[in-house]
């Protein structure tokens, strides 16, 4: 075959594992990669190479290709098939010459065997005649204005690490801060793009003679590991006291473990911020940490040494498996054994134990050494964002931790962990950060510049661009003026990385959001920005269809506890007809109000109260004998005079309703509280509990369920002394009858057979697998998140979407 001087193109797509976006479809599994076989476009033929003749390939990689070991890898590729040319990096992609006789293999080579943190999204190619290249070499990197490159997540540490770290003959043993080009810290520590030292935290180091050399060596698996460093030449820890005077000792580590041993409390510098540690098998220690954090019941995560030692304590599957182990190394909510020797004070009514497992080094040799499980929960009171810095924490955990161990390595950007469940077999984002962020979600189309502001709590942003769409890592409750700076800076910095400049911005309806406040007051000192509005729940379902590669129109089904909605109300129980660019509204449960307001949320009696007057239920109820008469009254008189009882149609209030009436929970001290506790009392009944009466009725072309049956029927369980976890699989039943039912009347009308889930009540494992079996036996497809949380963390997403087609 010859080739004519006007080159040939080609783009080659790579395996579904390193390209979501195959075939303009998002099919992606962040953690669980399934191989699938190359595909092309429709139409698109391969480009045949002649072998055996002398050409000269000019190549471009688009992807995570930079800080993953990729430019080695093409060294070395380009070595193996007598290859000369050359590799660099740029602001946008990588970029390759090769020439010689064996440019087909080499093509061939360079997506199957890839480094395994790479993920490539596109290769172009084009054929050249050769230039009489004589070596292959490494260029320096090439900055490219307005250009953007992907940028890898943090990496849990890698197998060859962890055995230098735990090898007494190795120059980095015990050296807390071991990393390679396939792990170590990425986002957190990069301040601009290209990926090199000089734009990282890391610049402050300068690499010893013996660091340099593998940090110079293409052959090496440190070949620009902009990290590496050792204990010569790296960062250092130390250890103080909480008012930050150093404590003597030979061994940070060696003497932190003593401490956890002795019952302390111990602030540990991680990779995006500072964890705090304790002895999980110590109630009063962990009891301790609860009342100086401020977290009464939340349950902590804790961090076990191995997989097997996570067995020890949790019933795992192989899909949990995976899923601990994975690079991304995420918090995973596993059943809990009854013989586990951690404290039932670290997760106080709840039957899942968060594990995760070492994703430093430091976390290696600390686990190991203390043969305990610890606590590893963020450090920062409640509600506020994870300290960062060695003074800013000692200033805000010092009434806290008892110690703090600390290093002299920046940290960019905070970054939470990441909480995943495991449900159908399929990894679930419960919180997206840490070994996923900024990892973007690909989308079915090109999208404008936008920036989504999110919701108020599980706060994220998302920025868009092309087909990409940036959903930041957990930011937090926009509550306070300290979770504001950190979404402010957070956004700049994504802005800066992935050179965006946003055109359109988008917010959530409530107008007391600080998450909307900062879209308006964005929009009044650029006043070109075109600000777009979106319903909350209709972002829900939108970011469940585009994570799904769904466009719509579907039958979405919205359930959570709070979300603004068009007509001045609070939603949360919502069935609509949407599509990327609108909604319907088909559906609801029927309004009912909440005295006081956000003090009902805090106070789930009091919701239950406002049900039961606002239905005429009240009548010899026995959660009156709990209340003190005087306050019954007072709600008596909010719901008759509607004085501070804003209307909602939540599902997560109905939920805090029946709770209460049951008496599992009167008062929360963290969100969905009584849901979560209605969940695991309903799952001791493993017979055909039943479930409870609710009637449908039509107020012009919208459906309203009608929950007086619903309730009078719990109420009459708990006069004949029916047990709560029956009680509660009753009503989670029938929450899913509830579903099943609006579906089939929506879908004979609009002939729509798809259903999306979404909102945070379908974190509640039970009721997901109950409506999602129950719609599918009736013929439903249904779409349910993986990829982002079905929680508030995913609105940004559905917003960014909606907007977009606005």
């Amino acid at each position: 075959m010859t080739y004519s001087l006007r080159p040939c193109i080609i783009e080659m797509r790579s395996r579904a594992y390193r390209n979501p976006c195959n075939a303009g479809k998002c099919d992606q599994a962040e953690v669980i990669f399934h191989l699938m076989s190359l595909r092309r476009p429709r139409g698109e033929r391969a480009l045949q190479i002649e072998p055996g003749t002398r050409k000269l390939a000019r190549i471009g990689v688009q992807g995570v290709v930079q800080g993953v070991g990729f430019r080695p890898f093409i060294f070395r590729l380009a070595h193996e098939h007598g290859l000369a040319g050359w590799v660099r990096n740029t602001s946008g992609e990588v970029n390759i010459e090769v020439e010689g006789e064996e440019v087909e293999r080499f093509l061939a080579d360079l997506e199957a065997k890839a480094p395994p943190l790479a993920r490539i999204e596109q290769v172009t190619t084009t054929i050249h005649p050769p230039k009489g290249y004589t070596e292959f070499v490494i260029k320096d990197s090439l900055p490219q204005e307005g250009e953007y490159q992907l940028v890898s997540p943090d990496i849990a540490t890698c197998r060859e690490c962890q055995n230098e770290i735990l090898s007494p003959d190795d120059r980095r043993y015990r050296y807390p801060f071991t990393n390679c080009t396939n792990c170590g810290p990425r986002f957190t520590i990069i301040e601009d793009i290209p990926y090199d030292r000089a734009s990282t935290t890391m610049r402050h180091f300068v690499m010893c003679p013996d660091c340099q050399r593998e940090y110079d060596d293409p052959l090496n698996r440190r070949f620009h590991a902009q990290p590496n460093a050792c204990p010569r030449c790296g960062p250092h820890l130390t250890l103080v006291d909480n008012g930050g005077n150093p404590v003597i000792c030979d061994d940070p580590i060696a003497a932190t473990v003593d401490l956890f041993k002795q019952g302390r409390i111990v602030a540990i510098k991680g990779l995006g911020g500072f964890l705090l540690a304790c002895d999980a098998t110590n109630p009063q220690t962990v009891n301790l940490l609860r009342d100086r954090k401020r977290r009464p019941g939340k349950p902590f995560a804790v961090m076990v040494p191995t997989l097997r030692e996570a067995k020890r304590h949790c019933v795992v599957s192989p899909e949990e498996e995976i899923l601990l182990e994975s690079s991304q190394c995420p918090i995973v909510l596993l059943e809990w054994r009854g013989d586990s020797v951690v404290s039932p004070e670290v997760a106080p009514g709840i039957e899942y134990l968060g594990i995760v497992l070492p994703y430093t080094p430091l976390h290696h040799l600390l686990l190991r050494e203390a043969g305990l499980p610890l606590v590893m929960t963020s450090g920062n009171l409640s509600e506020e964002p994870i300290a960062r810095d060695n003074d800013e924490a000692l200033r805000r955990l010092s009434g806290i931790a008892d110690y703090f161990l600390l290093h002299n390595r920046d940290i960019y950007s905070r970054y939470d962990d990441s909480v995943y469940i495991v449900e159908e077999a399929k990894p679930r984002a419960v919180r997206r950060a840490r070994g996923y962020a900024p990892y973007p979600i690909c989308l079915p189309f090109k999208a404008s510049q936008i920036l989504a502001c999110g919701a108020e709590e599980k706060n994220t942003f998302c920025l868009t661009r092309e087909n990409h769409a940036f959903l930041s890592q957990h930011v937090g409750d926009m509550e306070n003026e300290e979770t504001l700076e950190q979404f402010e800076n957070t956004i700049e910095l994504y802005q800066s990385l992935f050179r965006i400049h946003p055109e359109v911005v988008a917010y959530d309806m409530h107008p007391d959001y600080l998450a909307t406040k900062y879209a308006l007051e964005l929009a009044e000192r650029q006043p070109d920005l075109k600000l777009v509005p979106v319903q909350h729940h209709h972002a829900h379902v939108v970011s469940c269809l585009v994570e799904n590669g769904a466009a719509g129109p579907v039958i979405g089904v919205a359930f959570d506890g709070t979300g603004y909605g068009t007509d001045g109300t609070i939603w949360g129980g919502e069935f609509l007809i949407a599509d990327w660019s609108g909604f319907e509204r088909m559906g609801h449960l029927e309004y009912v109000p909440m005295p006081g307001g956000a003090a009902a949320i805090k106070k789930p009696y009091r919701m239950a109260l406002g049900y039961l007057f606002s239905l005429g239920i009240a009548e010899g109820v026995p959660l009156l004998s709990r209340v003190d008469p005087t306050e019954v009254q007072l709600i008596r008189q909010q719901v008759e005079r509607k004085i501070n009882s804003p209307l909602t149609s939540s599902v997560g209030r109905l939920f805090d309703g029946v709770a209460a009436l049951a008496g599992v929970r009167d008062e929360i001290t963290y969100e969905a509280q009584a849901a979560i506790e209605m969940e695991m009392l309903a799952r001791h009944d493993v017979r055909s509990p039943g479930s409870y009466p609710f009637l449908i009725t039509e107020h012009g072309e919208v459906r309203i369920i009608k929950l007086a049956e619903l309730l009078a029927a719990v109420i009459d369980d708990i006069k004949k002394g029916v047990s709560v976890p029956i009680i509660s699989a009753r009503f989670h039943h029938t929450i899913s009858e509830m579903i099943v039912e609006m579906c089939r009347v929506l879908a004979r009308e609009r002939g729509l057979s798809q259903v999306a889930l979404s909102g945070g009540v379908f974190q509640n494992r039970l009721l997901l697998r109950l409506a999602t079996s129950a719609l599918r036996t009736k013929g439903f497809t249904v779409l349910t998140h993986s990829l982002v949380p079905a929680n508030d963390g995913g609105i940004s997403l559905g917003q960014a979407v909606v907007a977009n087609f606005s």
